[in-house]
């Protein structure tokens, strides 16, 4: 896996990640909704840490830097 995120999307994400939980922890969102907000806070954490995003492979893009 070759990293494609940059340090400005990886920053993007765990400050949604943090609303995300903020929302769900607070009730201020619940049910199915509030799971599937958790759901989706787990995947941009895991991908955030990792530095890599599968969906930005199939589309083609890639938010890092080149290094040369």
């Amino acid at each position: 896996m070759k990293a494609n995120m940059g340090t400005a999307d990886k920053i993007i994400r765990m400050v949604i990640v943090a609303i995300f939980a903020t929302l769900y922890f607070t009730g201020t969102v619940t049910g199915t909704f509030g799971i599937v907000l958790l759901a989706l806070g787990g995947v941009f954490t895991l991908t955030s840490l990792i530095g890599f995003c599968p969906l930005y492979t199939l589309v083609g893009i890639s938010t890092c830097t080149v290094k040369k």
